[in-house]
């Protein structure tokens, strides 16, 4: 078998933001690693994207809410036979860690970058196709030509007050995504479909199959029962549709 194609779906609201958290903090790694002035604009319109989130959602809460459930669940587990114990006593110790820096971090998160004009002014222009041109913004123009190092101290000093809920997000998510074992499962006539135990608290399923196989996974679905169908692309003016074969796959439910 192939490296395999892994498709995520969560399966409450919390993770669905803390993932396109985590899609949006890798981009924003990517580009603020380039030097070119597209790399730059890349940065700052994903950095906007991130902050739009923010003003959305208590991140600071919701995070706080999740590193203390894994707490209580990974101390009621500590005393199992067979559990390593200083392994995790370094994981305990990490997700305290993390906690009293999101909890002494005064205010709400991000508000302190949106206050700059030069930001202020982008975001009213962001949403405009093309609209953030030298004619429309030369503020952003000027710091668009700045040397790589000047750039680079601003961006450090913007997204300094992200990193510790980029560091909870990845945490939480990477816990999750092994919290449980996958297992395998076919797909009838490329469909599938599942009840979850209602008793079980699901956050999160992955569905991993061969990426040699010319089709895609769409699932739907919520916190009781889901459902998966396996999609050929499209091609040429023909839509997508559900595939005739069966399927094998890899089905992680993940609980933690």
């Amino acid at each position: 078998m192939n490296t395999p194609t892994i498709y995520e779906f969560p399966l409450n609201e919390r993770i669905r933001v803390f993932m396109r958290l985590e899609q949006l903090f890798e981009q924003l790694n990517h580009f603020m690693e380039g030097s070119t002035v597209p790399d730059h604009r890349a940065v700052i319109s994903v950095l906007l994207d991130i902050l739009m989130i923010f003003s959305r959602n208590d991140l600071k809460s919701e995070l706080l809410k999740e590193l203390d459930r894994h707490s209580k669940t990974l101390n009621l587990i500590s005393s199992n036979q067979g559990v390593d114990t200083e392994k995790l006593d370094q994981i305990l110790s990490n997700l305290t860690d993390i906690s009293k820096k999101l909890y002494n971090t005064n205010g709400k998160i991000g508000v302190s970058i949106m206050e700059s004009d030069l930001f202020q002014s982008i975001s009213q222009r962001n949403s405009i196709p093309g609209g953030t041109c030298s004619f429309d913004l030369p503020a952003f123009h000027y710091w668009l030509e700045q040397d790589k190092e000047s750039q680079q101290h601003d961006l450090a000093q913007w997204t300094k007050p992200l990193i510790n809920i980029r560091a909870a997000i990845e945490l939480i998510l990477s816990f999750i995504r092994q919290s449980s074992l996958p297992t395998q499962q076919l797909a009838n006539a490329g469909f599938f479909q599942l009840s979850l135990d209602k008793s079980q608290s699901f956050q999160l399923l992955r569905v991993s199959v061969d990426s040699s196989l010319p089709l895609f996974a769409e699932i739907s679905g919520g916190k009781h029962r889901f459902t998966i169908r396996f999609m050929s692309p499209s091609s040429g003016s023909k839509r997508p549709r559900q595939i005739a074969e069966d399927v094998p796959f890899s089905l992680t439910s993940c609980i933690f």
